[in-house]
């Protein structure tokens, strides 16, 4: 089993330091410590371990030190900055493992991207050594990229010549959307194995500055110094420790303090149940910050985060994923309140920054996702979204034979308008209403009221209102139908469906990676017997077959 839990002290990979307002993030990849046997991780390139640790830190980062303004990236090893991901990891990888492999490393790099952005912690890659296919991907994911200027260092994206893949973490994308380098000069530098160095990886947007050995730790501190002096990081608050998350597995089951998973392996199902608050939200940012990890809002991002990514990657034959919630809609009401009143404190935003990205991470999920709305439930505000980011939603008109609970009811709040944007940078009730602001408008105002399920259907808030009647069948003829289908079909159904509207970095990124890399992956001209990436390192040429498809 992959496990996503780690700390500081844990980490095998990565440097992390503190000086004033700036952080050093460093790769110090240990060539022994891959996920598995069979490679090296040498040169620092990297597997799914390494980029655990990053994500680890990146959060870190974020939530206990709010007086970091700039993040230094580097290496700490000499005359290498990295290598990219391992050849050998991803030759003997089962291909679900390369593309889920490719999804969190993109993942990590955009929650990079979302510090820089968003939480005014600005990251510099300072590139002291060759920066290879990942690697230069690791770099692009930084706000800014100084690079050695030492005649042997370059930026490059081998992974077209030399492996027949492509660049599995955004590459592609972030050099036209990001770095707006030409399309002509991004071909040949796509193309060109031995990479870009110098003043022409300056000319051409490759990077943002060169420097000579003699004056390079300056031009770096120059830049963290610029960034520290545009941030509103308050360099006087006190972090919160983000400990160790609780979580038990009993077979089938597994428990946080927020929700539980059970696993069906016949239906092939795994029913997630969210709890939602069980005490009214901390009367200020004192407080909320004084509870710190606990926080119900933030304990709820964490587990949930860790859920998605522990049934992702460790229950690959479970392909439906059922979202249940249960508890007092009014008190879920109040802690959403509480964050949008308070969304400009640094904890509280960060708070939901993770919120949103954990959201992001069930839509780029290639699961099905089902809600159901039922007595008892909470689909209120932020838990809403999780049923609006399912590709169907159910909920009971009425109760259900002898069940005292009262009728089902869901309701909009502030966070369901703005904060929880998707990849294609709208939020789900504007891409569930492509076009229609009028309805969105209209549903803004209807904030607060408690909508039973014909009321929901009407307003276009569910999809289908059954009663007790009916619930049960179609409730088994939905999950038993999309069981019976094909899972690559279904994933390239959903990931089309999903992020409908404009397109946006990001969604492209995400896009592309489930389409073209997907294939690509498993093409024999990457992965056959004498494709690339099985004949790399071996000495032996590649054997293609030529025709375009």
């Amino acid at each position: 089993m992959i496990e996503f839990r780690t700390e500081p002290g844990s980490y095998r990979h990565w440097q992390l330091s503190i000086d004033g307002r700036v952080a050093t993030l460093a790769m110090a990849v240990d060539e022994g410590g891959g996920l598995r046997d069979g490679y090296e991780l040498k040169l620092n390139s990297y597997d799914l371990g390494v980029d655990i640790e990053l994500y680890d830190a990146v959060q870190r980062l974020r939530f206990e030190h709010p007086e970091v303004a700039a993040v230094v990236m580097t290496s700490a090893k000499e005359r290498i900055f990295c290598a990219g991901a391992n050849i050998r990891m991803l030759a003997t990888s089962s291909h679900d493992h390369k593309v889920n492999f490719c999804k969190f490393t993109n993942e990590t790099r955009n929650s990079i991207e979302d510090a820089s952005a968003h939480s005014q912690q600005t990251y510099i890659a300072a590139v002291n050594g060759p920066c290879a296919g990942g690697g230069y991907e690791l770099a692009l994911a930084c706000d800014q990229i100084v690079m050695i200027d030492d005649g042997a260092t370059t930026v490059s994206l081998p992974e077209v010549p030399l492996l027949a893949v492509l660049p599995g973490t955004g590459g592609l994308t972030r050099l036209s959307d990001k770095r707006k380098v030409r399309r002509d000069r991004a071909d040949f530098f796509c193309t060109l194995e031995e990479g870009i160095r110098g003043q022409r990886a300056v000319d051409w947007r490759l990077i943002d500055e060169i420097a000579p050995r003699s004056k390079y730790d300056d031009a770096v501190a120059a830049r963290a110094a610029r960034a520290v002096a545009q941030s509103d990081r308050p360099a006087g608050s006190q972090g919160i420790a983000l400990t160790p998350l609780q979580r038990t597995i009993d077979g089938d089951s597994i428990r946080y303090s927020t929700l539980s998973v059970e696993i069906d392996r016949h239906s092939r199902t795994a029913s997630l149940t969210v709890q939602g608050p069980t005490e009214a939200p901390p009367a200020d940012t004192d407080a909320i910050q004084a509870l710190g990890a606990a926080y119900w809002p933030l304990r709820l991002a964490r587990e949930l985060d860790d859920a998605i990514l522990h049934l992702r990657t460790n229950e690959n034959e479970i392909g439906t994923w059922l979202f249940h919630t249960s508890g007092d809609s009014d008190l879920l009401a109040a802690h959403d309140a509480a964050m949008a009143a308070n969304q400009n404190h640094w904890l509280v935003r960060e708070v939901i920054l993770y919120l949103k990205r954990t959201l992001k991470r069930v839509d780029v999920t290639s699961r099905s996702i089902f809600a159901f709305i039922e007595p008892g439930s909470c689909f209120t505000g932020t838990l809403l979204e999780l049923a609006l980011a399912a590709d169907r939603s159910y909920m009971l008109d009425g109760q259900f034979e002898g069940d005292n609970q009262p009728p089902a009811m869901l309701a909009l709040t502030a966070m369901n308008f703005g904060p929880y944007d998707m990849v294609n940078g709208l939020t789900r009730l504007q891409s569930r209403f492509l076009d229609d602001a009028e309805t969105v408008a209209a549903l803004e105002q209807r904030q607060g009221e408690a909508m039973g399920a014909l009321t929901a259907e009407d307003a276009g808030l569910v999809t289908f209102a059954p009663d007790d009647i009916d619930w049960v069948d179609e409730v088994r003829i939905a999950i038993e139908e999309r069981a019976a289908f094909s899972p690559d079909a279904l994933t390239g159904m959903e990931a089309n469906l999903r992020f409908g509207g404009p397109e946006t970095m990001e969604s492209k990124i995400f896009s592309r990676l489930s389409a073209w890399q997907n294939w690509i992956f498993q093409r024999p001209n990457a992965v056959g017997e004498t494709g690339a990436l099985p004949m790399y390192g071996s000495g032996q040429r590649s054997e293609f077959d030529k025709r375009r498809v």
